[in-house]
């Protein structure tokens, strides 16, 4: 005969588990998924924070890209792994806090299905525009795109994600409807504007500096309200008499829900461990990002945080009037 367990005694077993694992946590390589594809700005930090984070936790961290509906199809599967801390993904504004509104149907609730691990970066976003389009500052693009909108595109990561929904606020704000075109991540959608097949698109800093420095793309505004160290010479939103323009995008690594909290713990004094180290933090900033506060990483923060940015971005989307089936 079977005796009833009292369900204190299933929270006690269940804790004790937990405990457990996170003291032999990680006992194998962790896959970090990184919902898009390589060469793009969030592939780019999560393997500087990843590489840092293998060596500190003695096992490797293995990326895996996997694009798709705005990176919806990689989180979703964090979504439905086992909740061990051996499959996480890289988060991102888009995935996790812009598609709860732009998508009628998102593949999942990224509060209720994902533990928060702790923010990685702010990731401000720069509009550029091939190197030959006439218009060498944001007055001169929103002239020239006034008169042009029928035989204009923009390019970005996918429907949905940040780099989609930062042009669309600009479409909104200056009142255009310049034709998107979505690509599987903003690496594929950079060569193609290199190449000339697109117009513009609104890029995370990190892949847009690169080509800002080297003089293939023009960058002509930063959404956000102030200017970027490594360029300088890009003016900011406020400056160019659009304050409205601020869409900071954010990186964050998140586990699968129900992920037990040692696990989380150890996972998070390991990414806080990393971007303390001078030479992550040095690579991340060179790259245009903008590494947390200390108060900003915890998972308790970064849960706070994601809900906040739900809410917020769900207003502006609503207003923009747009959506994504």
């Amino acid at each position: 005969m079977f005796k009833k367990v009292s369900s204190a005694a299933l929270v006690l077993l269940a804790a004790a588990c937990g405990i457990a694992a996170a003291q032999t946590y990680p006992s194998k390589p962790v896959t970090m998924i990184i919902p898009f594809a390589a060469g793009g700005p969030t592939d780019v930090l999560g393997r500087v924070v990843g590489q840092r984070m293998s060596e500190l936790l003695g096992q490797q961290i293995i990326v895996e890209n996997v694009g798709g509906a705005g990176g919806m199809v990689g989180s979703k599967r964090v979504a439905d792994a086992a909740p061990d801390g051996y499959t996480i993904v890289l988060g991102t504004v888009g995935t996790h806090a812009q598609s709860q509104t732009m998508y009628k149907r998102p593949l999942y609730n990224s509060a209720t299905d994902f533990t928060p691990v702790a923010l990685i970066a702010e990731v401000p976003i720069v509009l550029i525009v091939r190197k030959d389009l006439p218009a060498s500052n944001l007055k001169e693009f929103i002239a020239y795109a006034k008169a042009n909108q029928g035989k204009m595109q923009f390019g970005s990561a996918g429907a949905g994600s940040a780099t989609h929904l930062g042009c669309v606020l600009l479409n909104y704000l200056i009142g255009v409807d310049i034709t998107h075109v979505p690509y599987r991540g903003t690496g594929p959608a950079m060569q193609d504007l290199l190449g000339g097949q697109i117009d513009g698109m609104c890029d995370s800093a990190p892949n847009v500096i690169p080509q800002v420095i080297a003089g293939t793309v023009r960058a002509l505004v930063v959404a956000q309200p102030t200017r970027i160290a490594a360029v300088p010479d890009v003016p900011a939103a406020q400056e160019a008499g659009f304050a409205n323009f601020n869409v900071v995008g954010w990186n964050a690594i998140v586990a699968p829900p129900k992920t037990p909290k040692e696990i989380i713990g150890k996972a998070n004094a390991a990414l806080a461990e990393a971007l303390a180290d001078p030479a992550v933090r040095k690579r991340i900033e060179d790259l245009g990002a903008i590494p947390p506060k200390p108060e900003e990483a915890t998972p308790q923060w970064m849960q706070s945080f994601l809900r906040a940015e739900v809410e917020q971005w769900g207003k502006v989307i609503r207003a923009a009037g747009v959506s994504v089936d």
